[in-house]
């Protein structure tokens, strides 16, 4: 077994934020997109993987989520979520259930959306009436069948339309998820990619062991975790400089955590109960590379609140990113409220 690697709560911050281009924004281009989306871009909350893609690739525009590189699609825990389309199948079949009846229900529905629509996009409760299923939300356990895609702009239900099987075996996806959590939110555990991912422990625990040889063990302030091997170098470099600000959106990449991940970003107990509440979560605000506060918006107003006492300087920071967040059907200049600043 390879040595176990020790590393300190700024090595992996540091480390996430460079595996998901925090610390400075890319080119835009499909292929910047694509990394932007690498573990998949959250957007149950309307327009959030947007703002994500802004906080990390250059000149995003209102409808940059629908550029032709990206789809969206219930991905991991059944949340609309943004991925490149070279990525869907492991995204969706990454996921399939282990259970033969889940399997068979998804499948049985996909076939029957298949005769249904005939190459036709309808709104997803069209769909499931011309299916004869009584909620809408029952298809989603279609899925991880890998041909479903929808169409979600927030304010109308979403549409979907089927497309073509994809080629990936699920083990191979599944791997590869996995491969993408510990990529983009590493150091791992089994419970935290079974919890990220939306799988039963048994087959999160499964496939970190085949994936065994690619990982090098890691001691993190809060325990034991894994690390691909191949961002070993990645991890262990010296952090560069951050970004002085961005503003996370709800269930962005960086803070989409479980357990004990959350008391490495955010060691204080209230401010965690702030960043993660039970019900709807606000964005982060990310100031040099650490979370120093949540924010929401209504419309053209943005609410921050601040942990600690900002400098004009940071507040200055933060009123730029905020104005900059390419949102749409806002026509209003945006305002910021702030409060314990």
């Amino acid at each position: 077994m390879a040595a176990r690697l020790v590393v300190t709560r700024e090595q992996v911050l540091a480390y996430r934020r460079r595996a998901t281009a925090l610390d400075g924004r890319l080119p835009m281009g499909g292929a910047s997109l694509r990394r932007a989306a690498w573990a998949g871009l959250a957007d149950s909350v309307p327009r959030a993987a947007l703002l994500s893609l802004h906080a990390r690739v250059k000149d995003v525009r209102p409808d940059t989520w629908e550029h032709e590189s990206l789809v969206q699609l219930w991905g991991p825990r059944f949340s609309v979520y943004v991925v490149a389309g070279i990525d869907r199948a492991v995204f969706t079949l990454g996921r399939t259930s282990d259970l033969a009846e889940r399997r068979a229900l998804g499948e049985d529905l996909a076939e029957r959306l298949e005769a249904f629509l005939q190459g036709r996009r309808l709104p997803v409760a069209e769909a499931a009436r011309g299916i004869g299923v009584g909620h809408p939300s029952a298809l989603r356990y279609a899925a991880p069948t890998g041909r479903l895609v929808v169409r979600w702009d927030g304010a109308r239900q979403p549409l979907l339309w089927m497309v073509s099987q994809p080629e990936m075996g699920v083990t191979e996806a599944r791997l590869e998820l996995a491969r993408r959590y510990l990529h983009a939110m590493g150091p791992g555990t089994v419970e935290g990619f079974g919890a990220w991912a939306g799988v039963k422990s048994r087959t999160a625990a499964a496939t970190l062991e085949a994936l065994r040889p690619e990982l090098t063990p890691v001691d993190t302030p809060v325990g034991e975790a894994w690390i691909l091997t191949a961002d070993e170098a990645t991890l262990r470099h010296p952090a560069g400089e951050p970004a002085p600000v961005r503003l996370l959106p709800s269930g962005d990449t960086f803070f989409l955590l479980q357990g004990a991940d959350r008391e490495l970003l955010v060691p204080e107990p209230d401010r965690r109960e702030q960043l993660w509440p039970s019900r709807v979560w606000p964005g982060a605000i990310l100031i040099d590379g650490d979370v120093v506060g949540v924010w929401r918006r209504a419309q053209h107003v943005l609410n921050a609140h601040p942990w600690t006492r900002l400098s004009a300087r940071q507040r200055q920071a933060v009123e730029s990113e905020a104005t900059a967040l390419p949102l749409p059907g806002v026509d209003r200049d945006i305002v910021i409220h702030w409060a314990n600043a």
